[in-house]
């Protein structure tokens, strides 16, 4: 008989106690027959099985290829296989077409597949867990020069969150194949979805059409001088997200976003009451400045406590620490998407960030680099998109036009260079509004016909986008509730 026995690593002296690997032969055995046996059962199998979580080498190789030819409704069956295998030694070690025969004779019900598969990865994640535990003891008790011990604390916390999110650890190179079958899953989800948006939308229907909503993995910058609103942007877009959250559970018992998502606001500057009132004024319609003096009427406090109510249960959570450091804020949303989940990530605003203690750096834009090297390492592992907001510098004043450029960025070179996409706002209203003529004169009408035009608008500059063309989004803007909305005109963005 071909079929290998369950290894007992363990050694045949009882001098020396080494405990045994977790892993059970006959678990992948069995599920292995099972598949090769009906190939349907494959589709009882939870997404987060895959071919290295096998202890046997061989038999990595073996569910890779039942995976590869199940997906491209090809059968899977010990002949058709054999022949991929004709020159793996291992295979003939194993007794080649025999013992894929023979891991078929003694295939479980295909019913009992989604247990063997949920073993075998149970076992593969406490053999990384042994594995990760025995560097983090190593590292700690040799130390590294190089590595503080709150480094170290944070390399173990980012394998640890990797190993629960993912099964694996850095897995480093990925197949072309495994690389489409993410590619067509994602064209398949924007073609399924209202509108056809390979990513999340942001309630803003003009933005949408030239970004194709916000993608996972991506840092987006979001710049402005001050009061222009980018604050409000941000909490619009995040709260849109928030508010049309919808999952739907899993075979393996997780929850999968079908619409909106969750989001974490770090909120450096404002409070997060702050943020509620903005939220709150949004969607009541009632004036930000009114409700903080407490200017308001019966009627619309019954709008405001309608609105508390419609928005109580969205998803939004608010950190709200001041100069929050790098690794702290790394580790938070870490949390949050280990124990809720988490969609989006939106931070106000990247240069009050720190780097910490440990930082040796004195140079700010070396500190800023490292901010938003570590921004965009965060999206990529958390696999959700990053809008950080961002000040201009002040030369955008000293200009006749004041439209922001990509060189207004603070520290602009690391910002430019790291960013999936760079936004800018520019709200012409703001700055004509603090130009305004004596009144009665020629010039004050010009003014006033101008002001007109402009008054209520704002765009939305792309000066930079990885997957699509750059240009400007027209929308409109309502002072005083904040709120950035769609403008109900047909033309409504021009392309540069």
């Amino acid at each position: 008989m071909a079929i290998i026995p369950a290894l007992d690593l363990r050694p045949p002296s009882n001098d020396v106690d080494i405990p045994r690997v977790p892993a059970n032969i006959e678990a992948e055995q069995a599920l292995l027959g099972a598949l090769l046996y009906d190939n349907a059962a494959f589709e009882r199998l939870g997404d987060n099985l895959q071919g290295r979580h096998f202890f046997e080498p061989f038999h990595q190789r073996l569910f890779e290829s039942i995976e590869t030819h199940i997906r491209k409704g090809q059968l899977a069956e010990p002949i058709l296989l054999a022949e991929q295998f004709a020159r793996d030694p291992a295979f003939e070690e194993l007794g080649g077409v025999r013992y894929l025969a023979d891991l078929v004779d003694r295939a479980p019900p295909a019913a009992n597949a989604a247990d063997y598969a949920r073993a075998v990865y149970d076992l593969a994640l406490r053999r990384d867990l042994i594995r990760i535990g025995g560097e983090i003891a190593n590292q700690a008790t040799l130390g590294d020069a190089e590595l503080s011990a709150r480094d170290q604390i944070e390399q173990a916390e980012q394998q640890l969150y990797e190993l629960a999110e993912t099964g694996g650890v850095s897995q480093g190179f990925k197949t072309f194949s495994e690389a489409l079958h993410g590619a067509v899953t994602m064209a398949a989800e924007a073609h399924s979805r209202d509108g056809g948006l390979a990513g999340l939308s942001t309630g803003l229907i003009d933005l949408d059409q030239k970004i194709g909503g916000l993608h996972p993995s991506d840092l987006i910058i979001l710049a402005a001088r001050p009061s222009m609103g980018k604050s409000s942007l941000a909490v619009n877009i995040g709260f849109d997200v928030a508010r049309n959250y919808a999952w739907e559970p899993q075979p393996d018992g997780t929850k999968k976003t079908v619409r909106g998502g969750v989001v974490a606001f770090f909120s450096l500057e404002m409070s997060a009451d702050q943020l509620a009132m903005r939220m709150l004024a949004e969607v009541s319609g009632v004036s930000g400045d009114r409700l903080r003096k407490g200017e308001i009427d019966a009627s619309e406090f019954g709008r405001i406590r309608d609105a508390a109510l419609e928005i109580q249960d969205a998803p939004f959570y608010i950190d709200d620490t001041g100069g929050i450091t790098l690794a702290k804020l790394t580790a938070r949303a870490r949390r949050l998407k280990r124990m809720v989940g988490l969609d989006l990530l939106i931070i106000d605003y990247l240069q009050l960030i720190t780097m910490g203690q440990g930082s040796r750096n004195d140079n700010r834009v070396q500190e800023v680099s490292a901010i938003t090297q570590g921004l965009k390492a965060l999206a990529k592992e958390l696999q959700v998109p990053v809008i950080a907001l961002s000040q201009l510098s002040r030369q955008v004043e000293n200009r006749e036009d004041k439209k922001p450029m990509l060189s207004d960025l603070r520290e602009s070179g690391s910002i430019e260079q790291d960013a999936d996409m760079v936004m800018f706002i520019y709200r012409e209203s703001y700055y004509l509004s603090r130009a305004e003529p004596r009144e009665g004169t020629e010039e004050h009408f010009k003014w006033q016909e101008q002001m007109d035009q402009v008054r209520g608008m704002a765009e939305v500059i792309i000066g930079k986008q990885r997957h699509g063309p750059i240009g400007t989004v027209k929308l409109s803007f309502n002072e005083d509730i904040t709120k950035f909305g769609n403008l109900a005109h047909s033309g409504r963005y021009d392309s540069h």
